[in-house]
């Protein structure tokens, strides 16, 4: 039996025609594959982030009629399903404000007033206290709360009525004057009240806890002063934790100290007034490091203290256009920069200082609103209005991230001047959340830049040489060498370079600016003393070879550098040369600094610029290098006309896929810098990057939260940086490789 050829030749090519439409399907679909994965990642990242720019949105849940004359004080407890009302009688009405009862009273109860009320004052929202001025010189605090319990395991609020320092009143005015207008905080130990009496003086109250050893009861012991303001008062403040005291008159502002009570100090007066307006409301932002002016032409400005020649001063920082009504009220929320206004047409408006948003503005009600309280959790608000008290259901989750605020420049409290911060946490409830993306960013292309600063030169020069000069022996050592450091683990570096690099160029940094400098000097010097050898030594050394003589000159080098760190320390930096950089150079010197981070980040970069640039340069046609110099030009002539041209779309691609690693590096810049959100080019000083920001913050923030999603916009910022320098890459070494082709 013979064999048909004819058959065996079809079977054979139907054989190789089915793997090669297996390798084509499969090369192609990882390709599509790899498409599909960075797009659902990319649209990902922006399912997270998208809501942070949502706008906020007041609608109202349902509104129950009362009588508004006799109401002095609102408030929701945290859930937003009971309200209560404070009257001037005393009585404290509960109300349930969701569900099929809303509007039906659940319980009245009452506060024991020995005296008739003359005033009412809330505290910060935060603190949720209320009390009551009495005409005989008294107040009396109470906190509206709730008891909840499970009964047939269903929830059960059950309303209560505190008295946070006992049921006794404290005695204000010792002269028994009637408390015309008050405002008061509490702290752990402490209880401080401004008042105005009828008679139109000002008493500042601050009485301390002290426990009776023998009846275990706190007794408050008072400390008492008067104000010395002239002009008539119009308005009380005080902060939280009592330490200063606003009292404002007509247009001007009385700025008190009062952390000492037996020694309360007028600190400033603040002119406020604007031309052809005037103040008719003021009040504390969360924090109470702002204070809120409401002018009767619309405006309402914000102001904090800020360092100035002549120390700390409150300035106007910014204002806000609200609508043109004479009377305007303004509440701030618990924690948060945000803050609301009231008018007499009805209108409500939401805004946020920090981001310098107007979020919302619409009317709620027909007529003036009396009274407006917002739930603890900022998520309803309850307003008194046309008799008539009415639950806000509000939307309005991430408030302090704007385009401005992630990408200008921002003044924030307690700072000189508008800055780029990003600082997200504090151990504060009233921290001001700062989310500026600058630095980071910034932080992110200053590391990339000093690793690229060192890894460049040194892996392309590596790659020509092994690639154009060394000989194939000691190349196939060399190239699997380099290239399997790039296997190491980049937390090795990182861990290297915080804990042991890191002090070693501290300790030595001399000897690492004399390397800088010798080490150059030292490698020429070699190559021209190996020039000026008689051929016969020089022949010794195998062709290719010769860079082996460097490794006892940079070791030497080494070694002498070290060893004269101290010596070039004491002759040119005064013996100190930290000391020197900090006050010769007016410069700031981290010990985990750019040098480290370019140094370890550097060496984590070299393999890959070194590998792809290698192999470009290798795989340049013999028969263009071997043309040029069999046409009279020497290795270097060629080297740069004619193989480095041929050669430039893959070392620019190699440049560019170092560039995207060094974007991209956590763990190396998360331990090896300072961490420290900063916008300075110096060497000496950290910085902190996209990465390293997520790597760190990332597990403690709060799911949802605006930070949380601040930090996946930062993950999307990354996305495009290296997006755009891959783009940018492959644009580039399109036109190079057009351009050279025809070589």
């Amino acid at each position: 039996m013979t064999s048909n050829p004819q058959n065996l030749s079809f079977s054979t090519d139907r054989s190789r025609l089915f793997k090669d439409k297996i390798a084509q399907f499969s090369i192609t679909s990882g390709g599509v594959m790899v498409l599909v994965a960075l797009l659902l990642i990319f649209f990902y990242l922006l399912y997270v982030v998208q809501p942070i720019f949502e706008s906020a949105d007041v609608q109202e849940r349902a509104h129950f009629t009362v009588d508004q004359q006799e109401v002095v004080g609102l408030g929701l407890e945290e859930q937003t399903e009971i309200a209560y009302l404070l009257k001037r009688s005393g009585a404290v009405d509960f109300y349930k404000v969701q569900g099929t009862d809303f509007g039906k009273q659940i319980t009245e109860l009452t506060a024991e007033l020995p005296a008739a009320v003359s005033s009412f004052a809330t505290s910060a929202p935060h603190q949720g206290l209320y009390a009551y001025g009495l005409d005989s010189g008294e107040v009396v605090i109470v906190k509206p709360s709730f008891q909840v319990s499970f009964p047939n395991n269903q929830r059960q609020m059950t309303p209560v009525l505190n008295y946070p320092l006992g049921s006794e009143p404290l005695t204000v005015d010792q002269q028994g004057a009637a408390i015309k207008r008050f405002a008061f905080a509490q702290t752990e130990s402490k209880l401080v009240v401004v008042a105005l009496t009828t008679d139109k003086r000002v008493v500042f109250s601050a009485y301390v806890g002290e426990e009776n050893f023998m009846t275990g009861e706190t007794e408050w012991v008072a400390e008492q002063t008067e104000l010395d303001i002239d002009g008539r008062i119009d308005e009380l403040l005080i902060s939280p934790d009592g330490s200063r005291v606003f009292v404002r008159s007509a247009n001007q502002i009385y700025i008190f100290d009062s952390r000492y009570a037996d020694d309360v100090q007028l600190t400033q007066i603040l002119a406020a007034n604007e031309e052809n307006a005037n103040i008719v409301s003021a009040q504390l932002l969360a924090g109470a490091n702002s204070l809120m002016l409401a002018n009767d032409n619309g405006e309402v400005s914000q102001w904090f203290e800020v360092n100035t020649d002549e120390g700390k001063e409150f300035k106007k920082i910014r204002a806000f256009e609200t609508s043109k009504q004479k009377a305007i009220n303004v509440y701030s929320e618990f924690y948060r920069r945000t803050f609301f206004t009231t008018g007499a047409n009805g209108e409500l408006g939401l805004y946020y200082t920090t981001s310098e948003a107007k979020l919302w503005q619409g009317k709620v009600a027909e007529g003036a609103i009396k009274s407006f309280a917002i739930a603890p959790r900022a998520n309803a608000a309850l307003i008194l209005a046309d008799n008539k008290v009415s639950v806000l259901e509000i939307e309005n989750e991430h408030p302090e991230v704007t385009w401005s605020g992630l990408w200008q420049e921002v003044w924030y409290e307690g700072y000189p001047e508008p800055d780029y911060i990003w600082q997200s946490t504090s151990a504060s409830d009233d921290f001001e959340s700062k989310f500026s993306l600058v630095p980071i960013s910034f932080g992110t292309l200053k590391a990339a830049m000093y690793a690229m600063l060192f890894a460049v030169p040194i892996a392309l020069s590596a790659a020509i040489y092994t690639a154009y000069f060394m000989s194939s022996e000691l190349r196939k050592v060399v190239k699997p060498t380099v290239e399997i450091m790039e296997a190491l683990p980049t937390v090795i570096l990182g861990f290297l370079a915080g804990l042991w690099l890191a002090p070693l160029i501290e300790e030595n940094l001399p000897a690492i600016i004399a390397l800088l400098v010798l080490l150059p000097i030292g490698i020429l010097a070699t190559a021209l003393a190996w020039n000026k050898l008689p051929e016969h030594i020089r022949h010794r050394i195998p062709e290719g070879a010769h860079s082996i003589i460097l490794i006892p000159v940079v070791l030497f080098i080494g070694w002498l550098s070290f060893a004269m760190s101290g010596t070039i320390e004491a002759w040119l930096f005064g013996g100190n040369v930290r000391q020197y950089i900090t006050n010769e150079l007016g410069m700031t010197f981290d010990q985990r600094n750019s040098l480290v981070v370019g140094i370890a980040m550097g060496f984590a970069v070299i393999p890959t610029i070194f590998s792809i640039a290698e192999d470009a340069v290798f795989s340049v046609p013999k028969h263009l290098s071997h043309g040029s110099l069999a046409l009279g030009a020497t290795q270097w002539q060629t080297l740069v006309r004619v193989v480095l041209l041929t050669a430039s779309p893959g070392i620019f691609s190699a440049i560019m896929m170092g560039l995207g690693r060094a974007v991209g590096e956590t763990m190396i810049v998360l331990m090896a810098t300072g961490n420290t959100p900063i916008m300075d080019w110096s060497i000496f000083q950290g910085m902190r990057t996209l990465a390293a920001n997520i790597a760190v913050e990332m597990p403690e923030s709060e799911v949802g939260s605006s930070h949380y999603r601040i930090l996946f916009l930062a993950a999307f910022v990354l996305f495009i940086f290296t997006f755009v320098f891959n783009t940018l890459a492959e644009f580039v070494r399109q036109r190079l490789r057009e351009k050279y082709s025809s070589l």
